[in-house]
C-alpha cells in the first residue's frame, strides 16, 4: 500500500473546501473557477423544494477549470469536482436514478426525458433526481464549442460541426404550464442537454474518457497546438459544458452512486 492514506469522503470534501490552494503544489499553476449557473429558466416542478436546493447548491459549487496538466489517474479530490459530487451523493430527495449513457447516437436524452415525465406526473415525485453518467461517445456532447471547432469536427470526420446536443429546440420556448402538450416543452420535440439541465438533470463527466479521447486525438494527429497528452487532457477538462460535474471516472463512480441509493438505468 502506498504511503498515502485513503481519506474518507468527508475528509476529501473538507480538504477541497479549505485547501484548494494546495493543488498548485501537486499540479502546477492551477486556479479555481466557479460553476456557471445552469441554463436560464428553471423547469423544476412546483413543490420540488429539495431538488431546487440541490440545483442551487450545485450552481454555487466550485469547478476547477484552469488546469495546465492532468494525469492519467486522479488521486486528489481537488483534481475533480469533489464538492459538487458530494452534494449529489448526499441528496435526500428522491427517487434517484443514474443513467449509464455511452452512445451519442442513442435515444439517451429522450429516455431521461421520459423518465422525468413519468416520475413527476404519473407517480408525483417532484423531487426526483436523474443523473447522466456520461462516457463513451456520449461524452462528446459535454464539450463546449471551442473543443468542437478545434478538435471534434475533424475527429468525427465532419459528421457534426458543433455540439447540437446543447441546442434548445423551438419547443423549449413554449409554456411549461401545458405539461401534456404533445409538441411542448416536455415532449419528444424538446430533447436537449440544456433543457434537461433546466429540469434538474445533472450530467456527470468522466476523466477517464477525457484521457482516452485525447489519446485517440494524438494517434490521429489532431493536435493543432502541439500539446503533450497531459496538457491536452487539461484543455478538454477546462472546456466541459457549464453545469457538468467532473468525476475521476464514471465506471468507478457508479458504485458510489449505487451505495448512496441511486437506481441504475441503461
Amino acid at each position: 500500500m502506498s504511503s498515502q492514506k485513503q481519506m474518507s469522503r468527508r475528509d476529501a470534501i473538507r480538504m477541497t473546501a479549505t485547501g484548494l490552494g494546495l493543488a498548485g503544489a501537486a499540479l502546477g499553476s492551477v486556479n479555481t473557477a466557479f460553476a456557471v449557473a445552469a441554463p436560464r429558466g428553471s423547469l423544476l416542478p412546483a413543490g420540488a423544494t429539495t431538488l431546487h436546493n440541490l440545483t442551487s447548491a450545485l450552481a454555487r459549487a466550485p469547478r476547477r477549470r484552469e488546469f495546465k496538466t492532468v494525469p492519467m489517474i486522479l488521486t486528489h479530490p481537488e483534481q475533480w469536482d469533489a464538492e459538487a459530487l458530494e452534494l449529489i451523493l448526499r441528496y435526500r430527495g428522491g427517487p434517484r436514478q443514474v443513467w449509464d449513457n455511452t452512445d451519442l447516437t442513442s435515444p439517451w436524452l429522450n429516455l431521461m426525458r421520459n423518465s422525468l415525465n413519468v416520475q413527476i406526473w404519473s407517480f408525483r415525485h417532484e423531487n426526483f433526481l436523474a443523473l447522466s453518467a456520461t462516457h463513451g461517445s456520449a461524452h462528446l456532447a459535454l464539450y463546449d464549442e471551442f473543443i468542437w471547432s478545434r478538435y471534434l469536427t475533424r475527429f468525427t470526420d465532419g459528421k457534426w460541426s458543433r455540439n447540437i446536443w446543447l441546442t434548445e429546440p423551438p419547443a423549449a420556448r413554449l409554456s411549461p404550464a401545458h405539461f401534456d402538450n404533445p409538441d411542448g416543452v416536455f415532449s419528444p420535440h424538446d430533447n436537449s442537454i440544456t433543457v434537461l439541465q433546466r429540469r434538474g438533470v445533472v450530467f456527470l463527466a468522466c476523466h477517464n474518457e477525457i484521457w482516452e479521447l485525447t489519446m485517440a486525438l494524438h494517434r490521429k494527429n489532431i493536435n493543432p497546438d502541439n500539446l503533450d497528452h497531459e496538457q491536452m487532457a487539461a484543455v478538454f477538462t477546462n472546456h466541459l459544458i457549464p453545469g457538468a460535474v467532473l468525476t475521476p471516472g464514471i465506471v468507478g463512480t457508479l458504485p458510489e452512486l449505487q451505495l448512496a441509493g441511486f437506481g441504475y438505468a441503461k
